[in-house]
């Protein structure tokens, strides 16, 4: 058998979404897709694990088991790996510079769920600001309450600090600014002013000063070394007295403890919170207790489009990658060279040349 004629091999566990990258990649003849469960024969998983060059894998930390996770331990296990493809915009389930020392590429869905979670984000802003949980509790449960108790705040005309202006920030800037006439400023180090102001916002380049000037801030970053923690007591303090916070990015940016204790002191307003240190937060955890915070289990990205453009986007990725394409969605790039070297010993030809 010629190299040009080895077998294309994906493999994938089933995390219960539906549709998903494995539906989407059945449509391709060229390729075989091994079905895996994460609690099903460890002997099978890794007989399929090892002969595939492409893992697809969910963005969701919480959702894979340490032995599956995409790190060095299992790469060595897998001598024709040639990428990592996850299934949205988040990575936190790949070992980035073990992928780099293996010539492993990383790529991601960034952008298929985009439109679900600008949209979530501003549900949560628009709820926080109108009361609308509070009120709703209260309708359904008590009476004798005067309805200027749930006054709210219009949206428009106020000012909504975006921290991380890529594909979601650059969304939910233009459904704030040309729906709701709200003044858009972002904070995003790797964006240059003029682009910034392509995507709908004011570029601020320093981010205690977007912070002083948000009545609303909203998290679209990923969560790295540079991230963690980037939103703590200190930066909580710098934001305006009443203002609200929310987060659809990932959790760990936001310190829960310093969000609990800025709210609890009254100087932020509510919260909105789609993640989680810990996936899911513990039925016991202080923030869930709150009637100032909107609460929701990773889901802003969870819907019937979002799902099927997921999976579509994947899949397309993934083939192109084994079609010998440079995908376009490319997480590091440092490991292009490596990786080229391997694609050919693997299947005989160079690839990126289409």
């Amino acid at each position: 058998m010629t190299k040009t004629a080895i077998r294309k091999n994906v493999f994938w566990f089933d995390d219960g979404k539906r549709p998903n990258v494995a539906d989407s990649l059945e449509r391709q003849s060229d390729l075989t897709v091994h079905r895996l469960e994460f609690d099903g024969p460890k002997e099978k998983n890794w007989r399929a694990i090892a002969e595939s060059q492409v893992y697809c894998i969910t963005s969701a930390r919480h959702e894979v088991p340490d032995e599956y996770k995409c790190h060095a331990a299992l790469i060595e296990r897998c001598p024709h790996l040639l990428a990592v493809s996850t299934t949205g915009a988040g990575y936190d389930t790949v070992d980035v510079d073990a992928c780099n020392a293996a010539g492993v590429l990383i790529v991601n869905q960034a952008g298929a769920n985009a439109e679900a979670v600008a949209e979530h984000a501003v549900a949560m802003m628009l709820s926080l600001a109108k009361k609308i949980p509070q009120t709703d509790r209260s309708l359904r449960t008590e009476r004798g309450v005067g309805r200027e108790v749930f006054k709210g705040w219009n949206s428009q005309y106020r000012t909504i600090g975006v921290v991380g202006i890529g594909n979601v920030g650059s969304r939910l800037a233009r459904i704030c600014g040309k729906g709701l006439e709200m003044k858009v400023l972002a904070y995003d180090p790797y964006v240059s002013a003029e682009e910034i102001e392509r995507r709908g916002a004011t570029k601020v380049d320093d981010l205690h000063t977007l912070l002083a000037q948000s009545w609303t801030l909203t998290i679209h970053c990923p969560l790295n070394d540079e991230t963690r923690d980037m939103i703590g007591a200190r930066e909580l303090a710098a934001m305006p007295k009443g203002s609200y916070l929310i987060t659809t990015a990932r959790g760990g940016i936001v310190t829960e403890s310093a969000l609990q204790s800025a709210l609890e002191s009254g100087h932020i307003a509510g919260a909105g919170l789609d993640v989680w240190v810990e996936e899911p937060p513990p039925l016991a955890h202080p923030l869930l207790k709150r009637d100032d915070v909107i609460a929701t289990y990773h889901t802003a990205g969870v819907t019937y489009d979002s799902r099927a453009a997921m999976a579509d986007w994947n899949a397309e990725q993934v083939g192109g990658i084994l079609r010998g394409e440079r995908p376009p969605r490319l997480i590091n790039p440092e490991a292009w060279d490596r990786y080229v070297e391997r694609f050919e010993r693997i299947f005989g030809y160079r690839p990126g040349q289409k």
